[in-house]
């Protein structure tokens, strides 16, 4: 019997793409669940996929204290009840059609399939050049600790076995980055070290419509996963770029419902 599979996008005020990828989503895997974890947008996105009327398709208003990307998307793992989780952005920068490769993949018999972007120019130089450094760093983090590792640890489009995660997520959770971005990051840092892994390549495309929310926190909790040293360069990133980095909740009650 084939596994059940939920998509889980993090969201926040995406009214312009987000009726679209619902709509673009539930035609292409007409079984596939799409849940969507919002971080309390101030647009008409929950009234838009309400609209919809499709038991299928949800949309989970999260807690103004527990906000967060990362937290988002672990909330949605842990709350999917599908087989299957994949994570994937609502701007269209992945290829929905993607997805069927990964899903293949896990029938196959692995714990993870990460998507991984052959061609990264449309992030831009300076994002490209980000994302090309941390990978170096993450990955060298996770090696030390013999750990898996990744052509691309910094993707946010991923595949992977609910049974696997959902337990990594809920031992680990005062450790997890849940302001971060980088999922993947923290489900390679805490996961098994025998995990069976496989990668399907795409090309990153550019953002349809709307603003991306990628900013300075982002660079800080990135190098806040990687260890003693990642947490030490964070706080110089931080006083150099004067951020307040002193984020909200943990979002504990979740582990309680």
């Amino acid at each position: 019997m084939p596994g059940t599979c939920t998509v889980v996008i993090p969201t926040l005020n995406e009214e312009n793409n987000i009726v679209n990828m619902a709509k673009t989503l539930r035609e292409m895997y007409p079984d596939f669940k799409v849940m969507f974890m919002d971080d309390n947008s101030t647009d008409r996105s929950k009234e838009l996929i309400d609209g919809l009327n499709d038991p299928l398709t949800i949309m989970v208003v999260r807690k103004p204290e527990e906000r967060g990307l990362a937290a988002s998307v672990f909330q949605g793992i842990l709350e999917c009840g599908t087989d299957y989780f994949m994570t994937f952005d609502c701007d269209f920068q992945h290829p929905p059609e993607v997805l069927g490769k990964m899903y293949d993949e896990m029938e196959k018999g692995c714990d993870l399939c990460i998507g991984t972007r052959d061609d990264r120019t449309a992030m831009g130089f300076t994002r490209w050049f980000g994302s090309w450094v941390f990978t170096i760093f993450a990955d060298l983090y996770l090696m030390w600790h013999r750990k898996p590792v990744s052509k691309d640890v910094m993707s946010g489009l991923i595949a992977a076995r609910t049974d696997v995660f959902v337990p990594v997520i809920k031992d680990n959770w005062d450790g997890l980055e849940m302001q971060g971005w980088k999922v993947l990051l923290d489900l390679l840092k805490f996961g098994p070290r025998d995990l069976k892994i496989s990668s399907v390549h795409y090309i990153f495309n550019k953002r349809e419509v709307g603003e991306s929310h990628i900013s300075d926190k982002v660079v800080y909790t990135t190098f806040h996963q990687c260890g003693c040293v990642g947490r030490a360069l964070a706080k110089v990133y931080a006083k150099v770029k004067h951020l307040d980095v002193r984020f909200g909740a943990r979002c504990s009650a979740l582990l309680s419902s």
